[in-house]
């Protein structure tokens, strides 16, 4: 029984850091960008874009493309460097184990 009440007080300090964790996430700011830095895109712990700076050497006639692509390009390079800080802090938290995607809402 002594285990049972260690295990889940063990299970309570992880999910309390998990929450800090969270919180952490939130205040980060990640910044993508693409074109070797002609568009840089801001996103938060949660994906959510706070900033977009776009260089005005491409607000020219015809270039509109040229910028949406980019745009998406500096986002997805936000998105994935966002997604290897999580892990990153995961790991921290978690020992280096490898929680499975769908045990983590749990914590």
């Amino acid at each position: 029984m002594k285990n049972i009440s260690q295990m889940m007080k063990q299970a309570q300090e992880m999910q309390k850091r998990m929450e800090d964790m969270q919180q952490s996430l939130e205040r980060a700011e990640i910044i993508g960008e693409s074109g070797g830095g002609l568009v840089k895109i801001t996103l938060n712990g949660k994906g959510l874009m706070l900033k977009i700076s776009i260089e005005e050497s491409l607000y020219k006639e015809n270039e509109v493309s040229i910028i949406e692509d980019l745009i998406i390009a500096g986002y997805n390079d936000a998105k994935n460097k966002l997604e290897e800080y999580s892990n990153e802090e995961m790991k921290k938290i978690t020992g280096g184990v490898n929680i499975p995607s769908g045990l983590k809402s749990f914590f």
